[in-house]
């Protein structure tokens, strides 16, 4: 499957993938409203940039789990994962549930608050490009060579061989090999990248795993409530017509 390295280490925070990825999915500016996460993104931001100490640069982005919760959590299949890896969304099929949103352990899935019939925004790692047999619009406007695309296997020996290499330089991880199951975009730092997940407790279990016996049950909460709901409506309009039976009989009667 395709996947993308980041190499901390050599990001310079130009925003030169920022601009890219707006400009390739057509995104309009946007400043992340200040009740959110403050990681920079939102529904008009797809990666950003997060600064941190001593200089260092990194990009968040979608990370497109090896085995998606946002999938996973999705009870109309609006998110699902292709055979090429990406993980991408179809519109025509979104409740606005944003039960995806809960279950992405990075914090990445954004709705679009602005719009009159909202969506649920995040990196699609240019899907389309990649199905032309391009790279995504961000790797390949990097100046550095901060952050890469390729074969996944291709790329955890590239970053096991830069870590083999310089020890020192680097944390000895691959973010990304196998947390949660593992994720289509890697990252090899000097810093520790704990922060890029977002309130779970991280470990090499995929997700979906601890989330299936409550999205089987979602099916069943479907059906029971439109049960419910088919039950109210039929209640309400037989006391209408009820009322309507004995408004006439009354008029009649009055005649």
């Amino acid at each position: 499957m395709k996947a993308i390295l980041t190499d901390v280490t050599k990001c310079i925070g130009c925003l030169e993938c920022v601009a890219a990825c707006k400009k390739a999915n057509g995104l309009e500016m946007d400043a992340p409203r200040q009740w959110q996460r403050n990681d920079g993104l939102s529904a008009l931001n797809w990666t950003s940039i997060i600064r941190k100490p001593n200089n260092r640069f990194v990009r968040k982005q979608c990370r497109h789990c090896l085995e998606p919760a946002c999938a996973a959590s999705c009870p109309v299949g609006a998110l699902h994962k292709t055979p090429e890896g990406p993980v991408i969304y179809d519109s025509d099929k979104c409740l606005g549930c944003r039960y995806c949103m809960m279950a992405c352990p990075y914090g990445i899935p954004r709705y679009d608050w602005d719009k009159t019939v909202p969506y649920v925004r995040k990196c699609t790692m240019c899907y389309s490009r990649i199905l032309d047999g391009e790279t995504p619009a961000c790797t390949a406007a990097c100046p550095t060579g901060a952050t890469i695309f390729g074969e996944r296997d291709e790329l955890l020996q590239v970053a096991r061989e830069r870590i083999r290499q310089e020890p020192h330089k680097y944390i000895q991880t691959i973010y990304g090999e196998k947390e949660f199951g593992g994720t289509l975009v890697l990252y090899i730092s000097d810093i520790d990248l704990a922060f890029l997940t977002y309130g779970s407790r991280i470990d090499d279990k995929p997700l979906p795993q601890r989330t299936a016996p409550a999205m089987k049950a979602v099916p069943f909460a479907f059906l029971g409530m439109g049960a419910v709901m088919y039950g109210l409506h039929w209640i309400i309009d037989r006391r209408r017509k009820l009322q309507g039976l004995k408004a006439t009989d009354e008029a009649k009667h009055d005649e």
